[in-house]
């Protein structure tokens, strides 16, 4: 049990990525949290996943339900030893197609509700004698563009950003924060953009590895990021997209 006595948050746990991700830390000993907006699909998650998984009902981008969250989590499990913030949104738009409504949107979840998450689990993480791993899900555009993407991108380019500044100011306190940068991975998020064929071929045609990838795929890295095999990284973005940015 490589995840053994630690204690999970996971945000957007109630599908897709983050779901999986529950389900693998479960599988590997952890006690884990999943949270999201949706109470019900929480519950059905939750209750897929099994084992010693809580589902809590918040939104990221609000301190009040982020305080409550962490505060769940202590009261069931008593520590938080890793975070996955994974909850986030896509919505497109080119500079001038997008809101102001859409734009703050974007950096509300993906960029301040991981502020705020980090801030508030870091004391517990500190207060642990093994330290903490932060794990941040970015986006290969973090580090590369793409069109009709402008809030989207500009947001994952500040989440790893923050991974790295976080990294070096916890790092004597270990506590580690690592990114993970996911090509295009099919979930419920990326289907309302992948129904045309002949888009979803070209975006297909972009991975050398020949396929989109599954929730699975990232889960594996994030239970190595989660355990104490991953000691001395700190500070990296991780790549998981079937050869996206090697070209």
């Amino acid at each position: 049990m490589r995840l053994a006595h630690k204690a999970a948050i996971v945000t957007g746990g109630g599908s897709g990525i983050g779901k999986a991700i529950a389900q693998a830390f479960v599988r590997e000993g952890a006690s884990v949290v999943i949270a999201g907006r949706h109470s019900q699909k929480l519950e059905l998650a939750a209750r897929e996943i099994g084992g010693d998984c809580l589902a809590v009902t918040a939104d990221i981008s609000k301190r009040e339900d982020v305080e409550k969250l962490v505060a769940a989590a202590i009261g069931k499990f008593k520590r938080i030893n890793v975070l996955v913030n994974n909850a986030g949104v896509l919505l497109p738009g080119t500079a001038e197609q997008l809101s102001e409504e859409d734009f703050d949107q974007t950096f509300n979840v993906n960029v301040r509700g991981l502020w705020l998450l980090s801030r508030a689990v870091l004391p517990h993480m500190r207060a642990s004698n093994g330290g903490g791993s932060i794990i941040n899900i970015g986006s290969v555009l973090s580090m590369l563009g793409a069109r009709n993407r402008v809030a989207y991108a500009a947001s994952k380019g500040a989440v790893l950003a923050m991974t790295r500044a976080m990294a070096l100011d916890h790092a004597a306190e270990n506590i580690r924060v690592n990114c993970i940068c996911p090509g295009i991975v099919e979930t419920e998020l990326v289907a309302q953009f992948n129904t045309d064929e002949s888009v979803r071929r070209q975006r297909l045609a972009m991975h050398p590895a020949g396929r989109f990838g599954q929730p699975e795929d990232v889960a594996g890295l994030a239970v190595f990021l989660a355990s104490d095999e991953s000691a001395w990284i700190t500070g990296t973005a991780q790549t998981v997209d079937g050869g996206y940015s090697a070209q």
